[in-house]
């Protein structure tokens, strides 16, 4: 196939997309830069990819197909090298009277026929589709790194199918061999490319499964299938990069790894985990730098914002946020700090770990190993003449008891509890044995929060639900006339066919009021307690979750996917 450079801008001509200045400057930008002209075609903000390669087949008398939800055949998928595939980002689909048809989204390739015809033996057919398409296919037939582990399986000098001879070598020369570099870089790679806050890699019998967490939910990444042989490698790598003992595979161990990607500073916490088949890790992804989240981010409605802002710049008192792991409230207060931090404040923070830093904020990372206990911490913060004050985690009666005690004492404090709702953190406080009379005095108010899954605006359909099935669910079906309409999550490549994208939270604000305080004196259940603020204009996390539907924000399968136990309780 022809492709000199007059030939390409012949091509390009016919298509009718450009006009003339615009072609001279995508062809002078990729001489004088030395690269495809398809790539650099694909800058240009007011042309679509797919819409500019569906013309070019056109004028080239090519196919022209979108990828999604295509099924290809495993002896499809052989008939050419991992490497070709990836080198030149293509993908077979299927062989038709000996003659393979290939996935492109650049025919200009020099040499791209006549490379993939030596490697699959036959005859070949281009067919045109969006890189995106075919990037996305490699990666769910092929899996995230085939081409590394591919190089890694012709590589004889070492052996990693056995583990006994694994720790027979010199292990700082496996871990800086290059491909198994490449292939755990591949991995966080993938993982911030699809927003994930988490990955875990976990071994199984016969595999290797790595997950990530994209918005709140596990998804299972494509791998390669000889992924399992290169499972100590793999684990060896970022236990190396983490600074832990890589001969120690009996006992967890923790560690921390900083890496720089596309400028961004990420913090990945380390943890590995011995189970029955090898070291499970995990990998957490944290943001540093990446941009604070404000009040206004949060996802609070009107009121509760407004409400909450009083709160938080009381001049004393306790304000708690309250929920599982995941639901955002570190995020909260780091909102709530933003919010009240100026020259005139002096905040101080104790913090397991300090996942954004604050300037004007004096924040204290705790190691726990050498004593430096969220108690000890806030001892010495009360001698340090601090205004507000945040606590990572009240985990137990003495850092509760130094809150309590600073809150009393004329200091704001922040801080996170583990509770189902906002009533519950209240008995989880006297259950650890704080008196009533204290937590009454001290506490100001609890934000009981959850996360849950935005819908993607550029693919969501109204959808008309079953009304026995919204009473079921206590739905506000008489508010479906003025508000609305519901939607459901579909999917399309702005949202990588998941149907949403980002998190919001939904809240339940419990102001602890002169109404409530008796209550907590006396002891009084949490469903009581509960059901005062509830005749005091509380709103649950199930009814916030509701406004946000009819908002348009979220589906009813998410807020009921993450208010499912507050709904049993309730019962």
């Amino acid at each position: 196939m022809l492709t000199t450079n007059t030939r390409i801008q012949d091509l390009l001509e016919s298509t009718d997309l450009f006009e003339q200045d615009q072609l001279d400057k995508v062809l002078t930008t990729a001489r004088e830069g030395s690269r495809p002209v398809c790539e650099v075609i694909r800058e240009i903000e007011d042309l679509k990819e797919d819409q500019f390669l569906e013309k070019l087949a056109e004028t080239m008398e090519l196919p022209f197909q979108r990828l999604k939800e295509i099924e290809i055949e495993n002896d499809i998928l052989e008939k050419l090298p991992t490497k070709a595939i990836f080198q030149y980002n293509v993908i077979p689909l299927l062989e038709e009277d000996g003659c393979l048809k290939v996935a492109t989204s650049d025919p200009f390739t020099p040499g791209l026929v006549d490379a993939l015809r030596l490697a699959a033996e036959c005859r070949i057919r281009l067919i045109l589709s969006p890189s995106d398409d075919i990037a996305t296919s490699s990666k769910r037939f092929y899996g995230v790194g085939a081409e590394t582990l591919d190089r890694m399986m012709q590589d004889d000098r070492i052996d990693l199918e056995d583990d006994d001879d694994l720790l027979k070598q010199d292990l700082s020369e496996l871990d800086q061999e290059a491909s198994v570099v490449k292939f755990v870089n591949q991995i966080i790679w993938e993982a911030y490319n699809d927003r994930a806050t988490d990955i875990h890699i976990e071994p199984m019998e016969m595999d290797l499964r790595i997950r990530y967490r994209v918005d709140g939910v596990l998804h299972e990444t494509p791998m390669p299938p000889q992924l399992k042989r290169f499972q100590s490698s793999v684990i060896s790598r970022i236990k190396v990069m983490a600074n832990m003992d890589i001969a120690e595979k009996r006992l967890p161990q923790d560690g921390r790894i900083s890496v720089r990607i596309r400028g961004a500073e990420i913090d990945v916490r380390v943890s590995t985990m011995p189970t029955v088949y090898g070291e499970s890790v995990s990998l957490r992804l944290l943001m540093r730098g990446g941009g604070l989240v404000t009040m206004a981010d949060l996802g609070l409605n009107e009121h509760d914002s407004s409400h909450l802002k009083k709160m938080i710049t009381r001049p004393h008192g306790i304000l708690l946020v309250t929920g599982p792991t995941g639901s955002g409230k570190s995020t909260s207060l780091y909102a709530w700090l933003h919010t009240i931090n100026s020259v005139d404040k002096r905040i101080m923070s104790a913090e397991d770990p300090i996942e954004y830093e604050m300037p004007g904020v004096n924040q204290v990372q705790m190691r726990p190993e050498i004593g430096l206990t969220f108690a000890d911490t806030l001892r010495t913060f009360l001698r340090q003449d601090p205004d507000v004050i945040m606590v990572g985690e009240i985990r137990d009666k003495e850092t509760a008891e130094i809150a309590i005690r600073a809150a009393l004492t004329g200091h704001l404090v922040f801080s996170t509890i583990h509770t189902n709702d906002s009533a519950s953190t209240i008995t989880r406080l006297l259950d650890m044995g704080i008196e009533p009379f204290l937590v009454a005095s001290s506490v100001e108010g609890i934000v009981a929060q959850r996360l849950v899954r935005g819908l993607c605006e550029s693919c969501r359909q109204p959808i008309e639900i079953d009304e026995d099935f919204l009473r079921e669910h206590n739905f506000p079906i008489e508010r479906l006339a003025t508000e609305g309409p519901i939607y459901e999550a579909v999917g399309c490549d702005e949202c990588r066919g998941n149907g949403y994208k980002g998190r919001t939270g939904i809240f339940e604000i419990l102001p602890v009021t002169d109404e409530i305080r008796p209550l907590v004196v006396a002891h009084a259940s949490a469903s009581a307690i509960k059901q005062s603020a509830l005749d005091h204009g509380m709103k649950t996390l199930r009814e916030d979750g509701w406004d946000k539907v009819l908002a348009g924000v979220t589906t009813i399968d998410e807020i009921l996917r993450v208010t499912e136990e507050a709904e049993f309780d309730e019962e």
